[in-house]
Protein backbone atom coordinates (compact mmCIF):
# COMPACT_ATOMS: atom_id res chain seq x y z
CA UNK A 1 0.00 0.00 0.00
CA UNK A 2 1.54 3.64 -0.96
CA UNK A 3 2.43 5.49 2.20
CA UNK A 4 1.80 9.66 1.88
CA UNK A 5 3.06 11.47 5.13
CA UNK A 6 1.98 14.99 5.08
CA UNK A 7 2.69 17.91 7.24
CA UNK A 8 5.96 16.22 8.30
CA UNK A 9 9.41 17.81 9.85
CA UNK A 10 11.69 15.58 8.18
CA UNK A 11 15.17 15.37 9.88
CA UNK A 12 18.04 13.24 9.29
CA UNK A 13 21.81 13.56 10.56
CA UNK A 14 22.36 16.84 8.62
CA UNK A 15 18.94 18.21 7.23
CA UNK A 16 15.75 19.76 9.09
CA UNK A 17 13.23 20.83 7.00
CA UNK A 18 9.14 20.18 6.55
CA UNK A 19 7.72 18.49 3.78
CA UNK A 20 5.26 15.15 2.55
CA UNK A 21 6.95 12.13 1.44
CA UNK A 22 5.47 9.75 -0.59
CA UNK A 23 6.46 5.83 -0.52
CA UNK A 24 5.31 3.58 -3.14
CA UNK A 25 6.59 -0.20 -3.14
CA UNK A 26 9.69 -0.49 -0.70
CA UNK A 27 10.94 2.97 -1.61
CA UNK A 28 10.78 6.74 -1.19
CA UNK A 29 9.19 7.98 -4.22
CA UNK A 30 9.00 12.15 -3.91
CA UNK A 31 9.57 14.59 -1.23
CA UNK A 32 8.53 17.73 -1.63
CA UNK A 33 6.73 20.69 0.16
CA UNK A 34 2.99 19.80 -0.99
CA UNK A 35 1.80 16.36 -2.36
CA UNK A 36 -1.67 15.94 -3.36
CA UNK A 37 -3.11 12.67 -1.96
CA UNK A 38 -5.75 13.37 -5.00
CA UNK A 39 -2.71 12.42 -7.29
CA UNK A 40 -1.20 9.69 -5.38
CA UNK A 41 -1.43 6.20 -6.59
CA UNK A 42 -5.01 4.89 -6.43
CA UNK A 43 -4.95 3.35 -2.60
CA UNK A 44 -3.03 5.22 -0.80
CA UNK A 45 -2.88 5.74 3.39
CA UNK A 46 -2.99 9.33 3.90
CA UNK A 47 -0.58 9.56 7.60
CA UNK A 48 -0.83 13.16 9.00
CA UNK A 49 2.47 13.97 10.52
CA UNK A 50 1.75 17.33 12.39
CA UNK A 51 3.52 17.68 15.45
CA UNK A 52 5.55 14.99 14.71
CA UNK A 53 9.26 14.31 13.62
CA UNK A 54 9.66 11.98 10.60
CA UNK A 55 13.00 10.15 10.59
CA UNK A 56 15.26 7.72 8.96
CA UNK A 57 14.88 4.14 10.54
CA UNK A 58 16.86 3.55 13.47
CA UNK A 59 19.58 1.06 13.20
CA UNK A 60 21.39 -1.46 16.14
CA UNK A 61 24.94 -2.22 14.84
CA UNK A 62 25.39 -4.52 18.28
CA UNK A 63 22.55 -7.03 19.58
CA UNK A 64 22.92 -10.48 20.22
CA UNK A 65 19.67 -12.43 19.85
CA UNK A 66 20.84 -16.07 19.28
CA UNK A 67 23.39 -16.54 22.02
CA UNK A 68 24.93 -19.47 23.43
CA UNK A 69 26.26 -18.01 26.26
CA UNK A 70 27.94 -18.77 30.11
CA UNK A 71 26.03 -22.21 30.17
CA UNK A 72 22.64 -20.88 28.62
CA UNK A 73 21.29 -19.08 25.98
CA UNK A 74 19.53 -15.42 25.46
CA UNK A 75 15.95 -15.61 26.09
CA UNK A 76 14.92 -13.84 22.85
CA UNK A 77 14.85 -15.05 19.81
CA UNK A 78 14.01 -13.15 16.13
CA UNK A 79 10.17 -13.15 16.53
CA UNK A 80 10.44 -11.23 20.13
CA UNK A 81 13.93 -9.26 19.68
CA UNK A 82 12.42 -7.84 16.40
CA UNK A 83 9.31 -7.15 17.37
CA UNK A 84 10.58 -5.08 20.12
CA UNK A 85 13.22 -3.52 18.00
CA UNK A 86 10.37 -1.99 15.67
CA UNK A 87 8.03 -1.25 18.82
CA UNK A 88 11.12 1.30 19.69
CA UNK A 89 11.33 2.25 16.01
CA UNK A 90 14.71 0.84 14.84
CA UNK A 91 14.45 -1.15 11.95
CA UNK A 92 17.63 -2.90 11.02
CA UNK A 93 19.38 -4.81 13.86
CA UNK A 94 22.61 -6.22 13.32
CA UNK A 95 23.46 -9.32 15.17
CA UNK A 96 26.98 -11.11 16.45
CA UNK A 97 28.03 -14.15 15.27
CA UNK A 98 30.15 -15.77 18.34
CA UNK A 99 30.96 -19.20 17.61
CA UNK A 100 32.44 -21.47 20.45
CA UNK A 101 36.31 -21.41 20.60
CA UNK A 102 37.11 -24.35 17.45
CA UNK A 103 34.23 -24.14 15.94
CA UNK A 104 34.05 -24.16 12.48
CA UNK A 105 32.73 -20.89 11.03
CA UNK A 106 30.46 -21.47 8.33
CA UNK A 107 28.45 -24.04 10.80
CA UNK A 108 28.54 -21.02 13.38
CA UNK A 109 27.22 -18.38 9.60
CA UNK A 110 24.60 -21.11 8.86
CA UNK A 111 22.95 -21.74 12.31
CA UNK A 112 22.65 -17.96 12.94
CA UNK A 113 21.57 -16.78 9.91
CA UNK A 114 19.07 -19.96 9.98
CA UNK A 115 17.76 -18.60 13.45
CA UNK A 116 16.73 -14.95 11.72
CA UNK A 117 15.48 -16.43 8.73
CA UNK A 118 11.68 -16.36 7.98
CA UNK A 119 11.14 -14.86 11.78
CA UNK A 120 13.04 -11.24 11.65
CA UNK A 121 10.13 -8.70 11.13
CA UNK A 122 12.48 -6.15 10.84
CA UNK A 123 15.26 -6.22 8.55
CA UNK A 124 18.85 -7.44 9.80
CA UNK A 125 23.21 -8.33 9.09
CA UNK A 126 25.57 -9.80 10.78
CA UNK A 127 28.99 -9.56 12.00
CA UNK A 128 30.86 -12.86 11.88
CA UNK A 129 32.95 -13.48 14.88
CA UNK A 130 36.75 -14.99 14.82
CA UNK A 131 37.63 -17.38 17.45
CA UNK A 132 40.19 -19.17 15.70
CA UNK A 133 42.61 -18.90 12.88
CA UNK A 134 43.91 -21.79 10.24
CA UNK A 135 43.73 -22.33 7.10
CA UNK A 136 39.80 -23.75 6.69
CA UNK A 137 39.01 -20.42 8.85
CA UNK A 138 40.76 -18.61 6.57
CA UNK A 139 38.91 -20.12 3.71
CA UNK A 140 35.47 -20.11 4.90
CA UNK A 141 35.78 -16.56 6.10
CA UNK A 142 36.13 -15.89 2.80
CA UNK A 143 33.19 -17.65 1.42
CA UNK A 144 31.45 -15.70 4.32
CA UNK A 145 32.27 -12.10 3.19
CA UNK A 146 31.41 -12.96 -0.39
CA UNK A 147 28.02 -14.05 0.99
CA UNK A 148 27.56 -10.32 1.90
CA UNK A 149 28.71 -10.51 6.08
CA UNK A 150 32.08 -7.95 5.52
CA UNK A 151 32.62 -7.33 9.06
CA UNK A 152 33.93 -9.27 11.56
CA UNK A 153 33.97 -9.28 15.48
CA UNK A 154 36.96 -10.00 18.00
CA UNK A 155 37.10 -10.75 21.63
CA UNK A 156 39.62 -9.71 23.94
CA UNK A 157 38.23 -11.11 26.68
CA UNK A 158 36.27 -14.53 27.13
CA UNK A 159 39.75 -16.37 27.91
CA UNK A 160 39.33 -20.59 27.05
CA UNK A 161 35.68 -19.60 25.35
CA UNK A 162 35.41 -16.64 22.58
CA UNK A 163 38.69 -14.93 23.08
CA UNK A 164 41.82 -14.69 20.57
CA UNK A 165 45.28 -14.71 20.97
CA UNK A 166 47.44 -12.41 19.71
CA UNK A 167 48.47 -14.40 16.25
CA UNK A 168 44.71 -15.35 15.69
CA UNK A 169 44.18 -11.47 16.35
CA UNK A 170 46.86 -9.99 13.79
CA UNK A 171 45.58 -12.52 11.49
CA UNK A 172 42.46 -12.03 11.43
CA UNK A 173 42.96 -8.18 10.96
CA UNK A 174 45.24 -8.62 8.09
CA UNK A 175 42.51 -10.71 6.45
CA UNK A 176 39.96 -7.88 7.16
CA UNK A 177 42.82 -5.65 5.34
CA UNK A 178 43.02 -6.98 2.31
CA UNK A 179 38.88 -7.83 2.06
CA UNK A 180 38.11 -4.58 2.74
CA UNK A 181 35.61 -5.46 5.71
CA UNK A 182 35.63 -3.59 9.24
CA UNK A 183 36.67 -5.62 12.80
CA UNK A 184 34.69 -5.05 15.58
CA UNK A 185 36.23 -5.94 18.70
CA UNK A 186 35.29 -6.33 22.38
CA UNK A 187 38.11 -4.99 24.02
CA UNK A 188 39.36 -5.85 27.58
CA UNK A 189 42.09 -8.17 28.93
CA UNK A 190 41.65 -11.46 28.97
CA UNK A 191 44.20 -12.01 31.44
CA UNK A 192 43.81 -9.67 33.84
CA UNK A 193 40.03 -10.31 33.67
CA UNK A 194 40.79 -14.19 35.27
CA UNK A 195 43.45 -13.89 37.50
CA UNK A 196 41.80 -10.46 38.54
CA UNK A 197 38.12 -12.62 39.19
CA UNK A 198 39.63 -15.89 40.73
CA UNK A 199 41.70 -13.46 43.19
CA UNK A 200 38.17 -11.65 44.21
CA UNK A 201 36.53 -14.88 44.42
CA UNK A 202 39.03 -16.63 46.80
CA UNK A 203 38.60 -13.41 49.24
CA UNK A 204 35.21 -14.37 49.28
CA UNK A 205 33.99 -11.54 47.26
CA UNK A 206 31.07 -13.32 45.28
CA UNK A 207 28.27 -10.50 44.63
CA UNK A 208 27.32 -9.20 41.79
CA UNK A 209 28.96 -5.40 42.79
CA UNK A 210 32.59 -7.41 42.84
CA UNK A 211 31.80 -7.31 38.89
CA UNK A 212 33.24 -3.90 38.16
CA UNK A 213 36.72 -4.43 40.22
CA UNK A 214 37.19 -7.46 38.37
CA UNK A 215 37.64 -5.33 35.43
CA UNK A 216 38.29 -1.78 35.63
CA UNK A 217 38.43 0.55 33.23
CA UNK A 218 42.32 0.15 32.90
CA UNK A 219 41.90 -3.56 31.78
CA UNK A 220 39.20 -2.12 28.98
CA UNK A 221 42.10 0.82 28.05
CA UNK A 222 44.79 -1.82 27.76
CA UNK A 223 42.74 -3.97 25.25
CA UNK A 224 41.42 -0.88 23.16
CA UNK A 225 45.54 0.62 23.11
CA UNK A 226 46.38 -3.42 22.17
CA UNK A 227 43.93 -3.05 19.26
CA UNK A 228 44.88 0.22 18.37
CA UNK A 229 48.62 -1.07 18.03
CA UNK A 230 47.64 -4.11 15.91
CA UNK A 231 45.75 -2.49 13.30
CA UNK A 232 48.34 0.31 13.26
CA UNK A 233 50.65 -2.21 12.08
CA UNK A 234 48.23 -3.81 9.83
CA UNK A 235 46.32 -1.18 8.41
CA UNK A 236 43.00 -2.18 8.87
CA UNK A 237 39.76 -0.56 9.76
CA UNK A 238 38.13 -1.30 13.28
CA UNK A 239 35.24 -0.54 15.55
CA UNK A 240 35.66 -0.81 18.74
CA UNK A 241 32.83 -1.84 20.81
CA UNK A 242 30.56 -0.46 24.41
CA UNK A 243 32.63 1.37 25.15
CA UNK A 244 32.17 2.33 28.88
CA UNK A 245 34.91 4.78 29.95
CA UNK A 246 37.07 7.71 30.14
CA UNK A 247 39.97 5.43 29.85
CA UNK A 248 39.30 3.82 27.04
CA UNK A 249 37.61 6.49 25.05
CA UNK A 250 41.66 7.86 25.66
CA UNK A 251 43.53 5.18 24.06
CA UNK A 252 40.97 5.15 21.25
CA UNK A 253 42.10 9.09 20.52
CA UNK A 254 45.78 8.29 20.73
CA UNK A 255 45.52 5.32 17.97
CA UNK A 256 42.92 8.05 15.93
CA UNK A 257 45.71 10.52 16.22
CA UNK A 258 48.75 7.53 15.00
CA UNK A 259 46.33 7.54 11.99
CA UNK A 260 44.67 4.37 12.96
CA UNK A 261 41.16 3.96 11.26
CA UNK A 262 39.26 3.77 14.39
CA UNK A 263 35.23 4.07 15.19
CA UNK A 264 34.04 4.05 18.47
CA UNK A 265 30.42 2.46 19.89
CA UNK A 266 29.05 3.10 23.33
CA UNK A 267 25.95 1.39 24.34
CA UNK A 268 22.60 3.17 25.65
CA UNK A 269 23.12 1.48 29.29
CA UNK A 270 26.54 2.85 29.70
CA UNK A 271 25.01 6.71 28.95
CA UNK A 272 22.08 6.19 31.55
CA UNK A 273 23.45 3.99 34.13
CA UNK A 274 26.09 3.72 36.60
CA UNK A 275 27.88 1.08 39.09
CA UNK A 276 25.42 1.91 41.56
CA UNK A 277 22.67 -0.42 40.10
CA UNK A 278 24.91 -3.22 39.93
CA UNK A 279 25.93 -2.45 44.00
CA UNK A 280 22.16 -3.08 44.81
CA UNK A 281 21.39 -5.45 47.65
CA UNK A 282 19.26 -8.39 47.90
CA UNK A 283 20.96 -9.77 44.27
CA UNK A 284 19.24 -6.64 42.66
CA UNK A 285 22.72 -5.55 40.95
CA UNK A 286 22.83 -9.00 39.05
CA UNK A 287 20.23 -7.40 36.44
CA UNK A 288 23.15 -5.20 35.19
CA UNK A 289 25.78 -7.43 35.14
CA UNK A 290 27.04 -6.67 31.33
CA UNK A 291 30.83 -6.34 30.08
CA UNK A 292 32.68 -4.14 30.02
CA UNK A 293 31.28 -3.39 33.17
CA UNK A 294 28.75 -0.25 34.39
CA UNK A 295 30.96 2.31 35.49
CA UNK A 296 31.25 5.41 38.16
CA UNK A 297 29.43 8.36 36.89
CA UNK A 298 31.97 10.51 35.68
CA UNK A 299 32.70 8.19 32.73
CA UNK A 300 28.79 8.77 31.92
CA UNK A 301 29.58 12.10 31.79
CA UNK A 302 33.06 11.53 29.68
CA UNK A 303 30.79 9.05 26.86
CA UNK A 304 28.07 12.38 26.67
CA UNK A 305 30.97 14.68 25.70
CA UNK A 306 32.24 12.25 23.25
CA UNK A 307 28.53 11.48 21.50
CA UNK A 308 28.21 15.50 21.39
CA UNK A 309 31.42 16.05 19.56
CA UNK A 310 31.01 13.14 17.47
CA UNK A 311 33.84 10.90 18.50
CA UNK A 312 31.86 8.16 19.26
CA UNK A 313 29.96 7.42 16.20
CA UNK A 314 27.34 4.91 17.20
CA UNK A 315 25.01 4.43 19.69
CA UNK A 316 23.71 0.49 20.22
CA UNK A 317 22.59 -1.64 22.85
CA UNK A 318 24.74 -5.08 23.05
CA UNK A 319 21.26 -6.32 23.32
CA UNK A 320 22.15 -9.85 25.55
CA UNK A 321 18.72 -10.63 26.94
CA UNK A 322 18.94 -13.03 30.06
CA UNK A 323 15.83 -13.58 32.60
CA UNK A 324 16.90 -12.83 36.39
CA UNK A 325 14.84 -15.84 37.86
CA UNK A 326 15.98 -18.31 35.98
CA UNK A 327 19.21 -17.05 34.00
CA UNK A 328 20.96 -14.34 36.50
CA UNK A 329 20.55 -16.54 39.64
CA UNK A 330 23.07 -19.25 38.26
CA UNK A 331 25.99 -16.44 39.70
CA UNK A 332 23.85 -16.15 43.29
CA UNK A 333 27.15 -17.90 44.67
CA UNK A 334 29.64 -16.23 42.20
CA UNK A 335 29.34 -13.78 39.94
CA UNK A 336 31.65 -15.05 37.36
CA UNK A 337 28.82 -17.24 37.00
CA UNK A 338 26.14 -14.08 36.14
CA UNK A 339 25.20 -14.36 32.51
CA UNK A 340 26.00 -11.01 31.00
CA UNK A 341 23.62 -8.39 29.10
CA UNK A 342 20.86 -5.72 29.67
CA UNK A 343 17.97 -5.99 27.77
CA UNK A 344 17.48 -2.92 25.85
CA UNK A 345 16.55 -3.12 22.24
CA UNK A 346 13.49 -2.00 22.70
CA UNK A 347 13.98 1.34 24.65
CA UNK A 348 17.61 2.35 23.38
CA UNK A 349 15.80 5.13 21.22
CA UNK A 350 13.24 6.26 24.04
CA UNK A 351 16.34 6.55 26.26
CA UNK A 352 18.33 8.43 24.15
CA UNK A 353 15.90 10.48 23.19
CA UNK A 354 14.81 11.63 26.73
CA UNK A 355 18.18 11.69 27.87
CA UNK A 356 19.95 13.07 25.45
CA UNK A 357 17.77 15.19 23.19
CA UNK A 358 14.86 16.64 25.81
CA UNK A 359 18.12 16.99 28.59
CA UNK A 360 19.86 19.22 25.84
CA UNK A 361 22.91 16.90 25.79
CA UNK A 362 22.95 16.33 21.84
CA UNK A 363 20.45 17.90 19.19
CA UNK A 364 18.45 16.22 16.67
CA UNK A 365 21.44 15.84 14.04
CA UNK A 366 23.39 13.74 16.18
CA UNK A 367 20.71 11.93 17.75
CA UNK A 368 19.90 10.55 13.94
CA UNK A 369 23.67 10.29 12.97
CA UNK A 370 24.48 7.83 16.48
CA UNK A 371 21.25 6.34 16.30
CA UNK A 372 21.13 5.19 12.74
CA UNK A 373 23.02 6.82 9.92
CA UNK A 374 26.59 6.53 10.99
CA UNK A 375 26.16 2.42 11.66
CA UNK A 376 24.97 2.78 8.08
CA UNK A 377 27.96 4.16 6.90
CA UNK A 378 30.92 2.23 8.76
CA UNK A 379 29.14 -1.21 7.78
CA UNK A 380 27.74 -0.70 4.17
CA UNK A 381 24.41 -0.16 4.48
CA UNK A 382 22.89 0.53 1.45
CA UNK A 383 19.49 2.40 1.48
CA UNK A 384 19.46 2.59 4.94
CA UNK A 385 20.04 5.61 7.21
CA UNK A 386 19.13 8.21 5.20
CA UNK A 387 15.91 9.82 3.80
CA UNK A 388 15.87 10.14 0.14
CA UNK A 389 14.25 9.60 -2.97
CA UNK A 390 14.98 6.32 -4.17
CA UNK A 391 16.09 4.64 -0.78
CA UNK A 392 14.29 2.03 1.39
CA UNK A 393 11.09 3.84 2.71
CA UNK A 394 12.58 2.63 6.12
CA UNK A 395 10.95 5.08 8.89
CA UNK A 396 10.12 6.35 12.09
CA UNK A 397 7.18 8.67 12.61
CA UNK A 398 8.24 10.38 16.18
CA UNK A 399 5.58 11.75 18.54
CA UNK A 400 7.98 14.15 20.95
CA UNK A 401 4.69 15.13 22.94
CA UNK A 402 4.01 11.65 23.92
CA UNK A 403 5.10 10.59 27.68
CA UNK A 404 5.48 6.98 28.62
CA UNK A 405 6.92 4.46 31.74
CA UNK A 406 9.28 1.66 30.68
CA UNK A 407 7.61 -1.28 32.65
CA UNK A 408 8.81 -5.40 32.18
CA UNK A 409 4.80 -5.70 32.25
CA UNK A 410 4.90 -3.93 29.13
CA UNK A 411 7.35 -4.55 27.39
CA UNK A 412 7.85 -6.89 23.84
CA UNK A 413 11.09 -8.22 24.92
CA UNK A 414 11.25 -11.77 26.33
CA UNK A 415 12.93 -11.13 29.57
CA UNK A 416 11.48 -11.40 32.74
CA UNK A 417 12.51 -7.73 34.10
CA UNK A 418 13.70 -4.25 32.68
CA UNK A 419 16.49 -2.48 33.64
CA UNK A 420 14.54 0.72 33.52
CA UNK A 421 11.70 -0.64 35.44
CA UNK A 422 9.43 2.95 36.05
CA UNK A 423 11.65 4.63 34.10
CA UNK A 424 9.44 8.01 32.79
CA UNK A 425 10.53 8.53 28.76
CA UNK A 426 9.93 11.52 26.96
CA UNK A 427 8.92 10.56 22.93
CA UNK A 428 7.78 7.67 20.96
CA UNK A 429 7.74 5.70 17.95
CA UNK A 430 4.41 6.44 15.89
CA UNK A 431 4.81 4.64 12.68
CA UNK A 432 7.05 2.64 12.03
CA UNK A 433 7.96 1.18 8.27
CA UNK A 434 10.72 -1.26 6.77
CA UNK A 435 10.71 -1.09 3.28
CA UNK A 436 7.36 0.78 3.17
CA UNK A 437 5.30 -1.64 4.80
CA UNK A 438 3.78 -0.36 8.20
CA UNK A 439 5.38 -2.57 10.92
CA UNK A 440 4.55 -1.00 14.02
CA UNK A 441 2.14 1.73 15.37
CA UNK A 442 1.48 3.63 18.46
CA UNK A 443 3.22 1.38 20.74
CA UNK A 444 2.01 -1.77 18.91
CA UNK A 445 3.46 -4.36 16.69
CA UNK A 446 1.29 -4.71 13.46
CA UNK A 447 3.55 -6.13 10.57
CA UNK A 448 3.70 -9.77 9.42
CA UNK A 449 6.92 -11.81 10.77
CA UNK A 450 9.45 -13.10 8.08
CA UNK A 451 8.87 -9.54 6.78
CA UNK A 452 12.37 -8.90 7.68
CA UNK A 453 15.26 -9.21 4.88
CA UNK A 454 18.88 -10.17 5.02
CA UNK A 455 20.76 -7.56 4.06
CA UNK A 456 24.09 -8.22 1.78
CA UNK A 457 26.86 -5.57 1.75
CA UNK A 458 29.59 -5.32 -0.09
CA UNK A 459 33.50 -5.01 1.02
CA UNK A 460 35.00 -1.06 0.95
CA UNK A 461 37.00 -0.99 -1.64
CA UNK A 462 40.42 0.29 -1.57
CA UNK A 463 41.93 3.46 -1.18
Amino acid sequence: MPLLFQNARIVTATEDYAADLLVIGEHIAAIAPRLVAAECPPGTRVIDATGKLLFPGFIDPHVHVYLPFMGTFAKDDWTSASRAALVGGTTTLIEMICPGKGEEPAAAYAIWKGHAAGKAACDYAFHMGVTRWDALADRQLREIVADGTASFKVFLAYKGALGVDDRELYHALKLARELGVVVTAHCENETLVAERQAELIAQGHTGPEWHEPSRPPTVEASGVEHLMRFAEVTGAEVYVVHTSCADALDAARAGRARGVNVHVESVIPHFVLDRSYAERSGFEGAKYIMSPPLREKPHSNALWQALCEGFISTVGTDHAPFDFEAQKAMGRNDFTKIPNGIPSVEHRVQLLYTHGVAAGRIDLHRFVDAASTRAARIFGLTGKGSIAIGGDADLCLWDPAHRGVISAATHQMASDYSAFEGWPVQGRAEVVTVRGTVMAEAGRFVGPFGHGRFLKRSPKLPG
